[in-house]
């Protein structure tokens, strides 16, 4: 083959390649969470994400003044319809109406609104509020297409991975049984008919605190390893982040939406943490998020997706202060509320070209926790007979609300069974209720110390609290 020749073929491979390249990268943006009373102003937020070269930004709600301040910022926005307001939006086309005038079309398009994520975690909720979801996304979405919007705004709900029945292997990835009809079936019909994604909330860290002895931490954080084998179909995955949002396209697949999109509307790592969540610190968390960054933007899909754009929300851009919780709760930020960062990750391509410090193994294992929690270990209070986790009434009714908002959402606690209908839901009160979801919360944390608190909404107790629920069931 002459020069001149091999020339051109060299030229035509590089071209392709660029353009694969290109084809396959995603894309970061970052949830800006705002439960916090030492915050910038709106304002200054949006220089931070200009600064930073963050594009997309996630709203849990649709604040006035946020979305003036991101109006000409060339900063795409996902705001979010608050669960309180599915059954309002769900049964009223006037609400949903006056909700799009108010919340989208007064700032559209100056600011550049791309979807909206109806409710958040709405199968966990414990307001029971998983019957509005559907029709509420419709008639939001009837109201996008009255002003024009429908093909340029997307709807969709962020769901948890508690939503998967099965998920190990991924190959095996399936959503419960008892939402696939009354739920899933018709949402996901709602965002094929629609054009729009599924978003989903993945976070490998929960998965490798509670599974420490058996998940390398290397894998959870994108570092050199071996890899885990998917006994379902031989594939192999290399990081944690793969197998889990490969357990949803599996899903997916198995009702027959092979070819939908994935949104992932939160990941993050705790930069810090109570004794026993095992795992925290600084540099696991530069370590996580700087490795998924750079795994996202310089393309590829997953294992059973290869060429799947992957779009993906870091959580959170600050520490914030006031959530409930453990510490670790309060400690997801990739800034803190000074506007100077936690550690030191790139969010653009050109960034990454120049930081390669998060892949190192050497020194991003170690936890750099003020309290002097370790990595490798979990440790908890000695715990001498049996404990439970109870509300406590004299917090008052507004922070027994909250706190279990938080158990039964962030925090994970099973609280299907306080559902309507369902064997613990009686007595009907928000003492009852909130007591079995902070037990299930402080069983499933092992009864480690500083699980059972809430802000002083709950406290431990020695014997079977069975004037809270009859009966009493807990997780052992």
């Amino acid at each position: 083959m002459d020069c001149n020749r091999s020339s051109v073929v060299l030229l035509i491979v590089l071209l392709l390649t660029t353009i694969i390249h290109n084809t396959d990268a995603g894309s970061i943006g970052v949830n800006y969470g705002r439960i916090a009373n030492n915050l910038p102003s709106a304002v200054n937020v949006v220089k931070l994400l200009k600064t930073n070269g963050i594009t997309r930004v996630k709203l849990y709600d649709a604040d006035p003044a946020v979305l003036r301040a991101l109006a000409g910022s060339n900063i795409s926005v996902t705001i979010d319809l608050p669960n309180e307001l599915l059954p309002s939006t769900a049964g009223r086309h006037s609400f949903a109406t006056a909700w799009i005038r108010d919340n989208v079309v007064a700032y559209y398009p100056a600011t550049d609104i791309e979807a909206i994520a109806v409710g958040n975690e709405v199968f966990v909720d414990p307001h029971n509020t998983t019957k509005y979801l559907v029709p509420a996304m419709e008639n939001l979405y009837d109201a996008l297409v009255k002003k024009g919007l429908g093909s340029r705004i997307r709807i969709s709900s962020p769901v948890a991975l508690s939503a998967l029945g099965a998920s190990y292997p991924a190959s095996a990835g399936a959503f419960r049984e008892e939402l696939v009809g009354p739920v899933f079936k018709p949402m996901l019909e709602f965002l094929h008919r629609t054009g729009s994604h599924l978003m989903v909330n993945a976070y490998p860290f929960f998965a490798y605190e509670s599974n420490s002895a058996v998940i390398s931490l290397d894998y959870a954080l994108f570092r050199e390893n071996p890899g885990v084998v998917d006994s379902g179909n031989g594939l192999r995955y290399l990081s944690l982040f793969d197998a889990q949002v490969d357990a949803v396209f599996a899903a997916l697949a198995r009702l027959g939406y092979h070819d939908m999109e994935i949104v992932v509307t939160e990941t993050g790592w705790p930069s810090k943490g109570d004794r026993n969540e095992i795992g925290t610190s600084v540099g696991n968390a530069a370590a996580y998020n700087g490795n998924l960054v750079r795994r996202i933007l310089t393309g590829g899909g997953t294992p059973l997706r290869p060429r799947a754009e992957l779009r993906v929300f870091l959580f959170a851009l600050f520490n914030e202060n006031r959530k409930f919780g453990p510490t670790s709760e309060r400690n997801y930020g990739l800034f803190y509320p000074d506007e100077t960062k936690v550690y030191d990750i790139s969010f653009t391509v050109d960034g990454q070209k120049s930081n390669s410090n998060t892949n190192n193994s050497n020194n991003n294992n170690h936890n750099n926790n003020n309290n002097g929690g370790g990595v490798s270990k979990r440790t908890t209070v000695p715990v001498t007979g049996e404990t439970w986790c109870v509300a406590n009434v004299g917090a008052g009714r507004e922070k027994l609300q909250a706190a279990l908002d938080y158990a039964c959402g962030e925090g994970g606690a099973d609280c299907r069974r306080i559902q309507p209908g369902s064997p613990c839901y009686d007595p009907n009160t928000i003492e009852a209720h909130a007591s079995y979801a902070f037990n299930s919360y402080y069983q499933k944390a092992r009864r480690a110390m500083g699980s059972c608190d809430f802000e002083g909404a709950a406290y431990v107790v020695s014997q079977p609290p069975s004037m809270y629920l009859n009966p009493f069931h807990y997780i052992s």
